[in-house]
């Protein structure tokens, strides 16, 4: 276990797997469960680090690749590490770069990404791009989309890179395969994520807390040995990657069959963080979760809202501002929010910033997103600590719950 680094499992659910939990580091607490924002290049896209002291935001979560890449960790590492290059006080994550082996390889073969769709629905694309990466058992040769030059990065150097970057909590070096990889090329990949598994534990910065990453796709035996290979390893953390199958309902499978097989040790799920998938997976065991959803949403014009105050027809949980039905609505997003945005402009006014493109919008819509998941995390929470997380599971999806 790193130092000043705990996990301690405050209560569990009766009738779930939910559990509620605290995350100690040396640079703060994480309350579980927990949302945490993904900050790619050292930000949370068009929100100042003021702003995520001002919402309440615990960790948030930077990508290794990107800021090797972009503005290289040892100039990061000379202007004091991450949290004084970007004045964020709090824990950081980090990943290892291992998920760009599949955005910029079979991720691109298959048109498959977190932009898109991670569940594929069995189809197959005819678009087929370049495959940008070459994997080999020593590690992954990248084709940058920046300078176009190739990299390569293996358990070795990932490790290196986040201990210059100086993340709290680091994420061991693996192969993320896509759903539509086969059952042979799928036990390869996890097979290699086992062996950089080890050697990530051997390389990495022993004052930072590493998590392992189970993989497998969605194959039941696959994930019960990646499960059982990475929880038999001293790391103080167990994340869960990789293919999810072809639906929501596959990675319902894909936690059921690996969550009872793990201990007491935290529990973070990668790249998931839609309403219901919160729900979904809190209920099967997960504690923290990152995604890019709640932002990248706001920036497109879809704003979340409490389902007891009227979704869109497509989404019970979100409004799509551009609408032209807000046009003269003096209503704030969501009457129930108490987020700054919420308190101080209308959707008449923030439909108006979105299609006049005016810069203030993006901000105002990221605080709106990124205040309503921490308090939907909050209220989480409350419900865990009271045994009642089932029935505000069952009023959310039935649209009778508001935040808080």
């Amino acid at each position: 276990m790193a130092e000043h680094f705990s996990f301690e499992v405050l209560k569990r659910s009766r009738t779930t797997l939910a559990r509620l939990g605290v995350i100690r580091t040396r640079r703060g607490i994480i309350e579980t469960p927990q949302f945490i924002p993904v900050a790619t290049v050292a930000s949370v896209r068009a929100l100042g680090s003021d702003d995520l002291r001002a919402l309440g935001v615990q960790a948030i979560f930077a990508n290794t690749y990107h800021l090797h890449l972009r503005t290289g960790e040892d100039l990061i590492r000379r202007m004091g590490g991450l949290h004084r290059f970007m004045s964020f006080d709090g824990p950081i994550f980090t990943d290892s770069g291992g998920f760009q082996a599949f955005s910029l390889g079979l991720g691109r073969e298959h048109n498959i990404s977190k932009i898109g769709s991670i569940f594929p629905h069995g189809r197959r694309s005819a678009e087929r791009r370049e495959n940008l990466t070459r994997i080999t058992d020593e590690g992954v040769a990248f084709k940058s989309l920046v300078d176009g030059g190739w990299h390569f990065i293996d358990p070795r150097s990932a490790m290196r890179i986040q201990s210059r970057l100086g993340s709290d909590i680091v994420m061991a070096f693996d192969e993320c395969t896509s759903p539509l990889s086969d059952y042979d090329y799928t036990r390869e990949a996890m097979e290699r994520t086992h062996r950089w598994a080890v050697q990530s534990l051997r390389y990495h910065d022993r004052r930072q807390a590493i998590y392992g990453i189970i993989q497998g796709g969605w194959f039941e035996d696959l994930r019960r040995e990646s499960a059982d290979f990475i929880k038999s390893l001293p790391f103080d953390g167990i994340a869960i990657g990789g293919s999810l199958g072809n639906c929501k309902a596959d990675m319902h499978q894909v936690l059921e069959w690996v969550v009872p097989r793990l201990d007491a040790r935290p529990r973070h799920l990668l790249g998931i963080g839609e309403i219901p998938d919160i729900f979904e997976c809190v209920e099967r065991g997960i504690d923290t979760f990152d995604c890019v959803h709640p932002t990248r949403i706001a920036r497109r014009g879809n704003l979340y809202i409490s389902p007891a105050s009227g979704g869109c027809l497509e989404n019970k949980f979100r409004i799509s501002i551009k609408s032209s039905v807000f046009k003269d609505d003096k209503r704030p997003v969501d009457p129930r929010c108490g987020c700054p945005t919420c308190r101080m402009y209308s959707r008449a006014y923030l439909r108006h910033l979105y299609i006049s493109n005016e810069l203030s919008y993006f901000r105002a819509a990221t605080v709106h997103n990124v205040y309503f998941m921490l308090r939907l995390m909050e209220s989480i929470r409350k419900s865990i600590r009271s045994g009642k997380f089932s029935a505000l599971k069952r009023r959310w999806m039935k649209g009778e719950q508001a935040p808080g």
